[in-house]
């Protein structure tokens, strides 16, 4: 087969395009590949066996300071000598080897530490020798602080699920010793873990910091039918209280209004329970919050003689969780139950 002259022009021009296209290619390729880097935020140094700096594409600090590119374990830049010793111990073993190595790095930092990922990896020649080495950071800082946070958060869900069940344990025990039938300790039972369940929304909706004092009350006299806009008058203050205070004192609410609700002026169609909360001094020159419920329980509300857990709870097992004191008076037509909590169980900013 002959081919003409006009066509070797043709094919000659042919593969000139096909060229400039692959060239063309090859250096949208590299540009893609730089803005990839950038975006990532990964920088990457080539150098040969004797360490010298051939290329580097991407460098940030620490990897690059005001004087020029930082070979990451020359010593020369700002990285802490321990490191340096590190990365070119790496560096030395990949040159011997041909074996890729990997290390992670803390490095000091204005506001803490950041933290580094580093490959290392062989360049081999068409024969298989080290002609060079390619080395790859990409820093993971706040990868490093969410895997802190999340460890942090874990600790303090096993913590308090702990105090929880500590709670749970003591409410049973305590339920059952002033109960007199099984169906009894059930329905009292039930009712305050459910006090607890309520509570704990509350403290788990706000990320564990806590819950305000006015609606931890509003929720647990709301509980039992009562419309808390008619049947409850809060006055005072409403500091924030913190996940313990917001358990047990969500529990005393809860045994008021139980009792308030089977014996006092929230069995009654117009009956109502007043709480206030006064933030006073205390000592040491530290601020302590007094809550007060009142209601007036009537002549025929038959409030009942014996000591029974609602009374225990509220004079001994609430304040001593939280370092305070109470008192339950019950005398004439109105019952009061004063709690002085201190300081280290809420904030009010």
């Amino acid at each position: 087969m002959q081919l003409r002259t006009g066509d070797m022009k043709d094919r000659g021009r042919g593969d000139e395009i096909i060229a400039l296209q692959s060239a063309e290619s090859g250096m949208q390729l590299g540009r893609a590949l730089l803005h990839a880097l950038h975006n990532a935020g990964i920088s990457v140094l080539y150098q040969d066996r004797e360490m010298k700096t051939v290329w580097a594409r991407n460098m940030r600090p620490p990897w690059i300071s005001d004087t020029g590119i930082s070979d990451p374990g020359d010593g020369h830049g700002i990285l802490p000598l321990a490191q340096v010793e590190r990365i070119g111990a790496a560096k030395r073993k990949v040159v011997a080897s041909g074996n890729p190595e990997h290390l992670e790095l803390s490095i000091p930092a204005d506001d803490g530490v950041r933290w580094f990922q580093i490959w290392v990896d062989a360049d081999h020649d068409d024969g298989g020798a080290v002609q060079g080495i390619v080395t790859t950071m990409v820093e993971t800082t706040e990868q490093k602080r969410r895997e802190q946070t999340l460890k942090t958060l874990l600790r303090e869900v096993s913590h308090r699920s702990k105090n929880l069940l500590a709670i749970i344990q003591s409410i049973a025990t305590q339920t059952s010793r002033y109960s007199d039938t099984l169906s009894d300790f059930l329905t009292r039972f039930r009712g305050r873990l459910q006090s607890l369940a309520s509570s704990q929304d509350l403290v788990t909706s706000s990320n564990w910091r806590g819950a305000a004092l006015r609606e931890l009350v509003s929720g647990q006299v709301g509980r039992y039918g009562a419309d808390p806009v008619r049947s409850l008058r809060f006055r005072g203050a409403n500091p924030y209280l913190n996940p313990n205070a917001a358990l047990h004192i969500g529990l005393a609410m809860h045994e008021l209004a139980v009792n308030s609700v089977s014996y006092g002026a929230l069995s009654r169609a117009d009956g109502f329970v007043e709480v206030t909360a006064d933030l006073t001094a205390a000592s040491a020159g530290e601020t302590a919050l007094a809550l007060t419920w009142t209601e007036a329980i009537g002549a025929n509300d038959n409030q009942p003689s014996e000591k029974r857990f609602g009374s225990v709870a509220l004079e001994r097992v609430v304040p001593a969780s939280l370092n305070g004191t109470a008192k339950l008076e019950i005398s004439g037509d109105r019952l009061e139950y004063h709690l002085v909590v201190p300081r280290g169980n809420f904030e009010t900013d």
